[in-house]
């Protein structure tokens, strides 16, 4: 037995909904037609352009940035020498000897001791000039402008500088240190001097510059509310942590990875703080970082393959340093929101007991008011705290 399926009858008020759906399209076909040339060239000039606008950056970035990378990674992976080009592919191998070189290991303590000693008293230093010329002084403008000297001096010129000043025999600090009949300091052949002097120099140089960033971020704090908490009695230190500080704190966050950035990627000052060493980075290479490394790897051995790994070995670790800033910034910024809260509670609940202990008639029934009071002003500081931070 043959079973025939027939299809239903569609009716004319069904094909007449049909082509009504149908219909729209063909009439935007028909209306794109009906376009001039010149309503065409608007129209793709409208969608177009935003591409146009940012595709040199891409491209820019694709040339110095993208490409130099993979390419620093293709090298990596081969025995390439500076003079004879590539050789043998050795794969991984580059990084399993740089992570067994005693010598990388001594480079990247050096580099994140004089990170830490340069970029803690920096950042401290770089706030409290900011707070200063934050407030109404005399000749602001000289002042700020004075402040962004340092940065405009030539690397070299400030090594050089430096260099003679911490000279161990005729230096001028070592002069300064026996005149109030203390020893001199080694400050080139120990680790720890050479570090401290050198991150002397990145402080002198960068200071100033994160000053006027942080106090581009305290102008724009709103006065009115200063101003609400002088009158409300608040000091000008409790304006200062409680105001000044938590709004800036984007900024902070910014000010910190450039810095770790930074420090991590120092070369110029440890290359030239002893020019008479035959080993860049001291006698010991006490002061040897790691860009510095690097270059000692690269143009002195001439092993571009274990540069490049060395490269990408310091590419890693600059963004785990980066993720960890940001974590650590997002963390306090939770613990400072749910700190809020629990004051915000607080508050409310002292004023509900002491509102019940006076026997108030209205506590019992604004019950259900007071609660929803309580979560309002909890969403209110959370919302506050999300746009603060």
């Amino acid at each position: 037995m043959t079973t025939v399926t027939t299809p239903p009858a569609t009716s004319a008020s069904d094909r007449g909904r049909g082509d009504d759906r149908r219909r729209p399209d063909r009439n935007d076909r028909d209306a794109r037609r009906a376009l001039t040339f010149r309503q065409k060239l608007n129209r793709f000039d409208v969608k177009a352009s935003p591409y146009f606008y940012v595709a040199p950056f891409f491209i820019l970035f694709g040339l110095v940035g993208l490409f130099p990378l993979v390419y620093t990674f293709v090298v990596s992976l081969n025995k390439w020498n500076l003079l004879t080009g590539p050789g043998e592919w050795v794969g991984l191998g580059n990084y399993v000897t740089e992570l067994n070189d005693p010598f990388f290991w001594n480079s990247l303590f050096n580099t994140v001791s004089i990170f830490l000693l340069s970029a803690i008293p920096q950042l401290i230093g770089a706030v409290f000039i900011a707070a200063i010329l934050d407030q109404n002084i005399r000749g602001k403008t000289f002042w700020r402008m004075s402040v962004l000297i340092p940065y405009v001096v030539t690397p070299v010129a400030v090594t050089l500088i430096f260099s003679s000043a911490f000279d161990e025999k005729y230096g001028l600090i070592n002069n300064l240190l026996q005149s109030f009949h203390l020893s001199p300091i080694n400050w080139k052949t120990e680790t720890f001097p050479s570090h401290v002097a050198i991150a002397s120099m990145v402080n002198w140089r960068w200071t100033g510059y994160n000053a006027l960033i942080l106090l581009a971020a305290m102008q724009a704090v709103p006065r009115d509310i200063h101003e609400s908490a002088a009158l409300d009695g608040a000091g000008s230190f409790r304006r200062f942590f409680s105001i000044t500080l938590p709004s800036i704190r984007p900024t902070m966050i910014f000010v910190i990875i450039t810095a770790t950035i930074g420090g991590l990627q120092i070369f110029t000052e440890p290359k030239l703080f002893n020019p008479s060493s035959a080993v860049p980075g001291g006698p010991q290479r006490q002061y040897q970082t790691t860009v510095l490394y690097l270059w000692d790897m690269a143009f002195n051995r001439q092993n571009f393959g274990r540069a490049s790994a060395i490269a990408w070995l310091l590419f890693i670790i600059i963004v785990l340093f980066g993720v960890l800033n940001f974590l650590i910034s997002r963390r306090i910024a939770s613990t400072e929101n749910r700190l809020h809260k629990k004051r915000t509670a607080r508050k409310i609940a002292r004023h509900q007991s002491a509102s019940a202990a006076a026997g108030d008639p209205a506590t019992d029934t604004d019950t259900d008011i007071t609660d929803a009071q309580t979560e309002g002003g909890l969403a209110l500081a959370a919302a506050a705290e999300e746009k603060r931070s």
